[in-house]
């Protein structure tokens, strides 16, 4: 518990000076450290027959000079106690704080004109040396004005010299209500004239958290550097932020704790919304997210129950002073305003598009809502369009791709560059060994060769090699969802409106190093009572076979977007990082220097997180009604992570090493060198990788500068120890661990961490609505089965007559089609309060003088990358990102405007 401490100053001739603090004070004048009975100008004295020493006051400006008496003294000693020190606290209005009215707002306004708003207490950074006590002060600090949504509190300290340097200052809010502190600044030490000490957070009522809030100063320390002052707060810090793992957490809560995903499901509001616990099992591992402790389901123990709160802790939760237009906020508009409004608007759900024009209607006229609220049309600009006072529009903007070429997503040139300039640019990988074979069970699901063979290939690549040519030279690549997928073909056809099949395609990278598609395998393992069935479609001449062709892209891409949203983004982004951010707030003090390099990377993600399993990945939601796999897609998102994630394999480099697209060479930029030279994604990657590595080199450097300080490091170790073996559980055994000695093993994992929440995340997420705007692009489910797979002679005769029909109907419903535009719509729109990669310092570093210049060169080297890119693009020899029609590749330019723009690195996973 956080205590009173009295302030001691030892005086000039060796005598203690006592200023008790143990009775009330006045504020806001030169007597506010003085307890009241010594507030008069009058001397006061302590001692009566006894001789003993007692003192009298008097004061002047900017100063109090106090007199101590004796019996047989003659003459007043005089002493310096110091100094005027004046506190300027900014508490930025938000809804539910200032502007509320009401009984509470009423005492709020009281407390503000009695001036006893927020209590601060001024701590130093060390202890007393003759008492070893904490030296602390107090004072009531008052409002004084407003300007715009800053509200500002002033309060006066009287600091004397032995104070010494401030380490912390803490708050205790007098309001009713919380209030959302950005910033104090403190004017008039004597070593510095002005200090600012950034908060950036909630601050509850003192009845609601009795414990004073601590915000320390800017400077960092190791464990071991903790000046003596400020050690009990950094631990006590650190402690109630880890809570004690017991209750169920409340809105106004800062605590910071591990559970399954065992939220998904609803299973008492329907026993079909039952689903299975995801991590702390064999089965279906997975990262933690936070606990919230909401009680057990009744109909399943095992299940925890849902209300309309989803608990993240207090300081996590951005929105509400953030602009309207805070991506959180618009999500939810989407989600709790506009998808309803589509359910009520399209009363079959499976209804499908009648013709393509059917579907550019939606960037032209629009589709008719049922009236809305004026509110949520506010959020929703770029969607919602008023046709008449009383009558809105769901109308999308066209997406760039389409922009540029209407018929993009028809060309198999343009279905093949994705892979490697699009927003899923992670799965492709090279070839190695012929024939292809899957790693499933065989007795189960059925022969494991491909059944695309090497005549297939061969005649697809006649006149420029062998098959064996093609896999010595590194030619061939592949899409691979074969082994993913196939296990829940039976399950996934079980339920209505749609379909499944294990799947793979085939590529070809030919002389002019433009990727060819080859051939895409669709298969179907043995079940109810029938054989396995697969078949191979390539490009044709022929009608029938093209057509065949377009319906198996159709299926494949409709995989491609599924692992893309489940596997390239939600799980090796948000849901991987969100154990990071627990373990950071646990373990790592506030004043810890890894703590302050990685906060920037964690901001907003663990309130978009919670949105997520709210309504996109719930049972019901977003994600199990408009994508292939229904209400499996989370289930197979654990098995993904248990087959494929790895820590270390999350680095960039180490990804495309693994993939065979890149090899290590210590003479080519970036020490490797790509398989295939025009891949835009690695290109521009790499130079950003490098450029974070850099920076977090320096940084970590300075504050390591051997590896004895990160052995010994007790909160550091304690961090990497609790990520890999708590929120990685269920991969703790795992031999590919980093292991945490040295300076560059801290770097390493360090710029792993930041390129996740940064590159990785840009890279696979704000370029969503370009390339799946239109989604014949990259429709999210495949509804019907290829007519060739026992088909009757009606379904073949109706793909024979109709085959753009048949396509329509595979393609997502009307319902389907318009949520899934409306949320990639969001998810790739950048607030006006967006933070990029390296275009601000966070105020600590820009007080240290070699972290400032580190940033400094950090942010130039960042610009020279957007001005590398473009270069890039306008390379007319980069057919990857230049030619007719072509969208250039931008998704890592670090810097853009507000809006879809198709570019920008924010720093953390923000939307």
């Amino acid at each position: 518990m956080l205590k009173p401490h009295a302030y001691y100053h030892p005086d000039t001739s060796g005598k203690t000076l006592f200023l008790s603090l143990q009775k009330p004070f006045v504020h806001g004048t030169a007597f506010a450290f003085l307890p009241l009975n010594h507030c008069k100008p009058c001397s006061s004295s302590l001692s009566k027959s006894t001789g003993r020493r007692g003192f009298k006051a008097r004061f002047v400006p900017n100063k109090i000079k106090a007199t101590l008496e004796s019996s047989t003294a003659t003459d007043d000693a005089v002493v310096d106690v110091g100094s005027v020190v004046k506190a300027s606290v900014t508490v930025q209005q938000t809804a539910g704080l200032l502007s509320n009215l009401g009984f509470e707002r009423g005492l709020d306004d009281i407390q503000d004109l009695l001036g006893k708003s927020l209590l601060l207490e001024l701590v130093s950074a060390e202890l007393d040396p003759k008492t070893g006590q904490e030296k602390t002060i107090k004072s009531y600090a008052h409002r004084v004005k407003q300007e715009g949504d800053d509200v500002t509190y002033e309060a006066d300290f009287k600091v004397g010299p032995g104070f010494g340097e401030l380490g912390a200052v803490l708050v205790e809010n007098e309001h009713h209500k919380e209030m959302f502190v950005t910033e104090i600044v403190l004017e008039g030490f004597n070593y510095s004239n002005l200090i600012t000490v950034t908060c950036n957070s909630w601050v509850e009522p003192k009845s609601v958290d009795p414990q004073k809030r601590i915000f320390f100063t800017h400077k960092s320390y190791l464990p071991s550097q903790t000046p003596s002052g400020l050690k009990r707060l950094r631990k006590e810090d650190l402690v109630e932020l880890r809570g004690n793992g017991k209750g169920e957490r409340k809105k106004s809560d800062r605590i910071y704790d591990y559970a399954v995903y065992n939220d998904l499901g609803n299973p008492d509001s329907d026993p079909s919304l039952k689903r299975p616990v995801l991590g702390g099992n064999k089965q279906f591992p997975y990262p933690r997210r936070c606990r919230t402790g909401r009680p057990p389901c009744k109909t399943d123990p095992e299940s925890e129950s849902r209300s309309n709160f989803f608990y993240v802790p207090r300081d996590e939760e951005f929105s509400a002073v953030k602009e309207k237009s805070f991506s959180s906020t618009t999500l939810y508009s989407v989600a709790h305003a506009l998808v309803p409004s589509l359910e009520t608007a399209i009363v079959d759900k499976h209804l499908g598009f009648p013709y393509f024009t059917a579907i550019d209607l939606l960037f032209k006229e629009g589709f008719p809502l049922p009236p809305m609220e004026g509110f949520w049309k506010s959020l929703l600009p770029r969607l919602i369009k008023a046709i008449s006072t009383n009558t809105s529009a769901l109308r999308f903007e066209p997406p760039e791709t389409m922009e540029r070429d209407s018929f993009f997503w028809f060309r198999d040139e343009e279905f093949a560059r994705q892979t490697l300039a699009g927003i899923n640019p992670y799965p492709l990988q090279l070839v190695t060994e012929w024939p292809i074979k899957s790693k499933l069970d065989p007795e189960i699901y059925g022969d494991p060769v491909s059944a695309i063979s090497k005549e297939c290939v061969e005649h697809q690549i006649r006149g420029y090699m062998t098959l064996e040519e093609a896999l010595e030279q590194k030619k061939l690549f592949v899409l691979d969802y074969y082994d993913l997928l196939l296990p829940y073909v039976k399950e996934v056809r079980e339920l209505p409106g749609t379909t499944l099949y294990g799947s793979r395609a085939l590529f070809f990278l030919d002389p002019d190093e433009a990727l060819r598609p080859l051939a895409i395998e669709l298969a179907r393992p043995p079940m109810d009572g029938k054989p396995m069935w697969r078949d191979v479609f390539r490009p044709s001449w022929h009608s029938s076979s093209d057509w065949l062709w377009r319906l198996a892209k159709a299926h494949l891409l409709a995989h491609d977007s599924c692992y893309h949203q489940l596997v390239s983004h939600w799980l090796r982004t948000h849901c991987c990082t969100e154990p990071y951010i627990i373990a950071t707030h646990r373990q790592l003090s506030a004043m810890h220097p890894i703590y302050r390099l990685l906060h920037p990377h964690f901001r907003y993600t663990m309130e978009i997180n919670a949105l997520a399993r709210e309504f996109l990945i719930s049972a019901g939601g977003i994600i199990e009604s408009c994508f292939s796999p229904g209400k499996y897609s989370v289930e197979i998102c654990s098995i993904a992570y248990k087959l494929q994630w790895r820590f270390d394999h999350q680095a960039l480099p180490a990804d495309l090493i693994s993939r065979g697209m890149a090899v290590e060479d210590p003479d080519a930029p970036h020490g490797l060198r790509l398989t295939i030279k025009d891949y835009p994604f690695a290109n521009d990657g790499l130079v950003l990788w490098d450029i974070l590595k850099e920076w977090v080199s320096d940084y970590v450097n300075h504050y390591y500068p051997n590896a004895s300080l990160v052995a010994s490091d007790e909160e550091l170790q304690a961090w990497w120890t609790e990520i890999r073996t708590v929120g990685h559980g269920d991969k703790k055994d795992e031999p590919w661990w980093p292991v945490l000695k040295t300076p560059e093993d801290l770097i390493q994992i360090i710029t792993t961490i930041a390129w996740v929440a940064s590159g990785h995340h840009a890279s696979v997420n704000f370029g969503q609505y370009a390339f799946a705007g239109y989604f014949p692009s990259r429709p999210t489910t495949a509804r019907k089965n290829m007519p060739t797979e026992e088909a009757t002679e009606k379904d073949w005769e109706f793909f024979m007559k109709k085959p753009e029909v048949f396509l329509l109907m595979c393609f997502p419903s009307q319902i389907q089609a318009t949520t899934v535009m409306a949320i990639l719509d969001v998810l790739s729109n950048h607030s006006p309060g967006e933070e990029y990669l390296g275009e601000n310092a966070e105020a600590a570093w820009a007080e240290n003088p070699v972290i400032k210049a580190a940033f400094e060169k950090f942010n130039g080297r960042l610009k020279e990358l957007d001005g590398i890119i473009d270069e890039r693009n306008a390379n007319k020899d980069l057919q990857n990102r230049n030619g007719a029609g072509i969208m250039p590749y931008e998704f890592l330019k670090p810097f853009s405007k507000p809006g879809v723009t198709g570019k920008g690195v924010p720093y953390s996973i923000s939307i």
